[in-house]
């Protein structure tokens, strides 16, 4: 009894062998798994790069499971990158207390009503910028003026 010929990529057959390959990595209704992809038993490997590691998730229950681990890494990154943020950012209340903590490398938040145009333009002296108006929660400022407004400094690139 002989063997029918086993396809491998160094086949001459090559798009023939790639069409197999694709057909035999359908999932569902979600279209073709493009690129290598070890599926056993019914599972994937699933790779995550947010806490790291891979685990055999079944084929069936994949579709269900990425929207929600999507969002979960999404989250992390966004907490993780305020949490960056947040330790990085000196609130500072003199031209020079600014000065000082964007040239160590970091941010500081400064009233503008202490900082002003005049204060945004000695900056330049210093190599920091301006790098956003805001008011006290947060929000986009209505005006430039506005009191309560905080401007967040960083040193310029």
């Amino acid at each position: 009894m002989t063997k029918a010929p086993v396809l491998t990529p160094r086949a001459d057959d090559f798009p023939r062998w790639y069409q197999d390959l694709i057909t035999k990595a359908e999932l569902a209704d979600n279209g073709p798994v493009r690129g290598t992809m070890v599926m056993e038993n019914g599972t994937a490997m699933l790779a995550r790069r947010i806490p790291g590691g891979k685990e055999p998730v079944a084929l069936d229950a994949l579709a269900g499971l990425l929207p929600g681990i999507l969002e979960e890494d999404q989250a992390t990154l966004l907490r993780q990158s305020r949490e960056r943020r947040e330790s990085r950012t000196t609130e500072v209340s003199t031209f020079e207390e600014a000065v000082e903590a964007a040239t160590a490398g970091g941010w500081a938040r400064i009233p503008w009503a202490a900082l002003g145009e005049e204060g945004e333009s000695k900056l330049a002296d210093h190599a920091v910028t301006v790098r956003c108006l805001v008011a006290e929660d947060g929000s986009v400022p209505d005006a430039d003026d506005a009191p309560g407004n905080v401007a967040v400094v960083a040193r310029a690139y």
